[in-house]
């Protein structure tokens, strides 16, 4: 079977590592052969397009498939896609992210593509947007579902919406948690050299956390804690992994705060960087108010620390109250305050919920889980569809 992926950009992020874990792992399933195409990598988020240097001819980059929305170069981009999908006749498609998910789909049905897939990432409509976005967005996901045979959602909450969204049909769902390579969190450690390349001191609380450096990530509401948290724990300090085009309007609202030296900026990190530095991280915070679900949770909890997240869209399927974290309303900055202080006075209460979630995430998130489940649904799919055997 011929199966190819699409996506928008391979930056560094949940989408993109899912994406490339999937296409590699699913590569080495007997008598699967898969590709992707990406648009162009630009900017400070990174690139994640090295993943395939080691297999040449896996990668296929089209110049006119970015990420704003612009009618010349999305025309180009269909044409470009439609083209490629011709020349390579697979026998499924398997869409990634908002504009790669519209243009690659209409692309896979004008090149007749027998089944095409769509994984939803994260909501591409909802409340952290204006109405006539949400319109528009909405209108574009129902228009692609009459071409879509089935969706991925990596959290049961995205599937709920895009139904009350009058989204494809409930049948036409399967929930694959984005799985990783569990291996390097389950060995991550406080390392005192990794703390003292940092700044940080052994006897820091430390809060972490994950995310690109851009609108939506909650990044401001965490520096509106900030003063009151370093009162009540005069220990407190602040690890942020990741970068981003807001990267100078953060590092003064830090300044802002009165706590610029408290807030340590790590800037763009390499994948198979991140778990030690959530090794030195005492818990890990998710504040984002869209997010299918992000990887950074599970991440976190592989290493056996604690989270507490905004419970927005899939976060509460893993940051599970009183079983690995807390789950805090959107905005409440008092509660997510208050939280975090009650973590940082209970060694106990951090060392229980990281286990009991460490536990939940070597059952649920192993890569090898995700690519398994992936490979049983396409030949699901073929089968039903009555689509070819491998060419």
């Amino acid at each position: 079977m011929r199966v190819t992926h699409i996506i928008t950009r391979l930056i560094l992020g949940g989408a993109q590592e899912n994406t490339i874990a999937s296409v590699l792992g699913l590569g080495g399933k007997p008598g699967l052969e898969v590709g992707l195409i990406s648009g162009p990598t630009r900017g400070p988020e990174g690139s994640l397009e090295n993943a395939f240097a080691e297999k040449p001819g896996v990668l296929t980059v089209t110049p006119h498939l970015i990420r704003p929305v612009h009618p010349w170069h999305d025309l180009l981009a269909l044409r470009d896609l439609t083209g490629l999908l011709r020349a390579g006749a697979p026998d499924l498609v398997h869409t990634h992210s908002g504009k790669a998910g519209i243009l690659g789909r209409l692309a896979a049905r004008r090149a007749g593509v027998p089944i095409i897939v769509h994984t939803i990432h994260g909501p591409s409509f909802g409340p952290f947007q204006g109405p006539l976005a949400n319109l528009a967005f909405a209108a574009a996901e129902r228009r692609a579902a009459r071409w879509t045979t089935h969706f991925v959602s990596v959290s049961d909450a995205m599937a709920r919406q895009y139904l009350a969204a009058g989204v494809g049909r409930p049948e036409q769902f399967t929930r694959v948690f984005s799985g990783f390579r569990l291996e390097p969190y389950l060995e991550a450690r406080n390392d005192p050299a990794v703390r003292a390349r940092l700044g940080l001191a052994s006897e820091d609380f430390v809060i972490g956390k994950i995310a690109r450096l851009t609108e939506l990530k909650g990044y401001e509401d965490l520096f509106s804690i900030a003063p009151a948290l370093g009162r009540r724990v005069p220990n407190v300090k602040f690890l942020l992994v990741g970068e981003g085009r807001w990267r100078r309007r953060f590092e003064s609202m830090a300044q802002a705060s009165g706590l610029r030296d408290r807030f340590v900026f790590t800037g763009l990190v390499p994948p198979a960087q991140i778990p030690q530095l959530v090794g030195v991280m005492d818990v890990l915070v998710h504040l984002s108010y869209r997010e299918g679900l992000a990887r950074a949770l599970p991440q976190a909890l592989a290493a056996a620390r604690p989270v507490v997240a905004y419970d927005c869209d899939g976060a509460g399927e893993v940051c599970l109250p009183e079983e690995s974290g807390f789950l805090v309303p959107q905005r409440n900055l008092e509660v997510l305050a208050d939280r975090i202080v009650q973590l940082a006075n209970d060694a106990a209460l951090r060392e229980r919920l990281g286990r009991r979630g460490q536990q939940f995430v070597k059952q649920w998130f192993p890569v090898e889980r995700m690519i398994d489940a992936l490979e049983e649904l396409y030949r699901r799919l073929a089968q039903e569809r009555g689509a070819s055997s491998p060419r």
